[in-house]
């Protein structure tokens, strides 16, 4: 890590988070039920019209790309979801919840168990990986140590074309599906548990009766697929940069450095913002997630101005996430910067060489940045 990088995360971490909101213009949070609703009817209209087709058109390849496109519908509707359970959309607790578990539903998501990680502890400890595991990455040694099947499952998981397995194993069955809660959320979990297992069961049923196993595939299986691959994407993406830091020591952490400089933006074509809902436009939303999705690009400005040398920003392409996937595979939590997995056996011997001497290593060399 360069001495201007350390420079910059000294500097955010010295600052409030209240400084860096007190910097957005007080519109952004001016809520518009209306805007949301409409948009909850576009992507609600786009999500039945998808599973439609995926269910009732002649040709198996026609249904198929109906599934994809029902994928890509729930992760829309996921998206709004997410803004509602932050209180960034109604001043109703009650609405969001309804309308917000209604929209999770086709991604079998319990609103609930996933706003209780996620607002807590993700939003409350972004990039401490002591606390927040969303896309933790491994050190060099937690590597070495693991086994086989380990190694091979943490590789999928850190590949452009099979992330989903990280929020499937990371997220959704141990922080919803399996995760229980205490006594005092308890019975809340449960029902949104039983909720989503009772749209599943009955869902199915339904395209099995209509279409049979293939529709099934189409319209359920499928779509859950690719929403699954949208959303580890888009947190990756959110989170993981060459240049952004994790922490395991709270105190070399602070909210103001997780929020802003440990969050990114990645720009795409205006029309795949509109449809994403601006959720790759994130350092505004980790700053404050009070924002809604449609002031989340004003937000954006006005943080710019004051910290635009502190906010990581990227344009989208193919070749770009390639990069940084083929970059940010393990961490060195010690010397803060991002090992590659070929540099494994390399950087293991540094150390052992570094404890031989006593010495205390030397940041940044280029087996460790493995660039």
């Amino acid at each position: 890590m360069g001495t201007g990088t350390r420079e910059n995360i000294g500097a955010v971490r010295a600052i409030r988070l209240q400084q860096i909101r007190d910097q957005i213009d007080p519109d952004r949070y001016c809520r518009s039920p209306a805007r949301a609703l409409l948009w909850y009817l576009f992507d609600g209209s786009l999500y039945l019209g998808a599973v439609a087709g995926a269910l009732l058109l002649p040709y198996w390849w026609a249904q198929l790309l109906a599934g994809l496109a029902t994928g890509s519908a729930v992760a829309f509707m996921f998206v709004w979801a997410h803004d509602a359970a932050h209180g960034a959309l109604f001043s109703s607790q009650r609405v969001a919840r309804v309308l917000g578990t209604l929209f999770m539903l086709p991604s079998f998501n319990m609103y609930r168990l996933w706003a209780f990680g996620h607002n807590r502890v993700h939003h409350g400890f972004t990039s401490l990986a002591s606390v927040d595991w969303i896309w933790r990455p491994w050190s060099p040694t937690e590597y070495h140590r693991k086994s086989l099947r380990q190694k091979m499952l943490y590789r999928l998981e850190r590949s452009p074309y099979t992330c989903a397995l990280h929020y499937l194993l990371r997220v959704w069955w141990p922080g919803m599906v399996a995760f229980r809660g205490d006594a005092r959320n308890r019975r809340e979990f449960l029902a949104d548990k039983l909720i989503t297992l009772a749209f599943f069961l009955g869902f199915s049923t339904v395209a099995l009766l209509l279409s049979g196993w293939w529709g099934w595939i189409s319209a359920v299986l499928l779509p859950f697929i690719v929403f699954n691959y949208y959303i580890a994407l888009f947190v990756f993406l959110h989170h993981t940069h060459p240049e952004v830091p994790f922490y395991t020591v709270k105190d070399e952490w602070s909210p103001s450095l997780g929020q802003l400089y440990c969050s990114t933006i990645v720009r795409c074509s205006r029309i795949s913002e509109m449809l994403i809902h601006n959720i790759l436009i994130h350092t505004p939303h980790h700053v404050d997630p009070r924002i809604p999705f449609y002031h989340l690009k004003d937000a954006h400005a006005d943080l710019q101005k004051h910290y635009g040398p502190y906010i990581h920003e990227m344009r989208f392409s193919f070749r770009a996430v390639r990069n940084i996937f083929r970059q940010c595979q393990l961490y060195d939590y010690e010397h803060h910067r991002w090992i590659r997995f070929r540099s494994v056996r390399q950087w293991l011997q540094e150390q052992a060489a570094e404890i031989a001497s006593g010495g205390a290593g030397v940041p940044g060399t280029a087996a460790g940045s493995g660039r």
